[in-house]
């Protein structure tokens, strides 16, 4: 099995296990995040390879980090020490973007962190509006630059700089470079302020 097959798979077990235990329906959970059911359907059976805007999208609906996709389900025997060998590689499709994941897969942690490698002149937008759990990220740029809006604000990172946000809005990733641009992503989730928000919505 070469690599993109092993990720397609891994996603497509990932995404049911989610499902089912939210109790939702393919029809519930295109619902929610505006993925069309048959779209579903070929991820969870690992024959489509979906793209980051996709899988975001999914992450959302299901009340998850976009990076916790590609990690295991939380153990409590699982090791606190993530090997570069061991760290899951994955690529979009759509842009040729390349995300890692650095922490410990099945590793139960608030804090989750990915590598990621954006291309030059690629584009990434994410756009899943509110979460039904609350996330928030600081993008710290290793290597080039990037064009980061979030929300109607955009920001132009270099070398060095690093900007925190919700993830509650529209972002979007562009590197107006070149060359590839490299950062780091770090998550942390607050299931409190997803109940809050349930709480307070008519």
């Amino acid at each position: 099995m070469d690599r993109s097959t092993d990720i397609n798979a891994h996603l497509a077990e990932r995404l049911r296990g989610l499902r089912a235990e939210r109790g939702l329906t393919l029809d519930g959970l295109a619902d929610r995040t505006g993925v069309s059911r048959s779209m579903i359907s070929l991820i969870e059976r690992g024959e489509s390879s979906p793209t980051a805007a996709v899988l975001d999208k999914l992450a959302g609906g299901l009340g998850v980090t976009l990076a916790s996709l590609f990690a295991e389900t939380p153990r409590e025997n699982a090791s606190p020490l993530a090997r570069r060998a061991e760290q899951r590689v994955w690529r979009d499709p759509a842009t040729g973007y390349v995300r890692r994941n650095l922490s410990s897969p099945g590793y139960p942690s608030p804090i989750e962190l990915v590598e990621v490698s954006l291309p030059a002149g690629a584009r990434v937008a994410y756009d899943t509006g509110p979460r039904t759990v609350g996330v928030k990220q600081q993008v710290w740029l290793i290597d080039g630059a990037i064009d980061l809006t979030v929300g109607p604000d955009t920001r132009r990172l270099e070398s060095g700089d690093c900007l925190s946000m919700h993830i509650d809005q529209l972002i979007v990733f562009h590197n107006p470079a070149d060359r590839p641009a490299h950062y780091l992503v770090a998550l942390a989730t607050d299931p409190a302020v997803g109940l809050q928000r349930e709480r307070t919505s008519p």
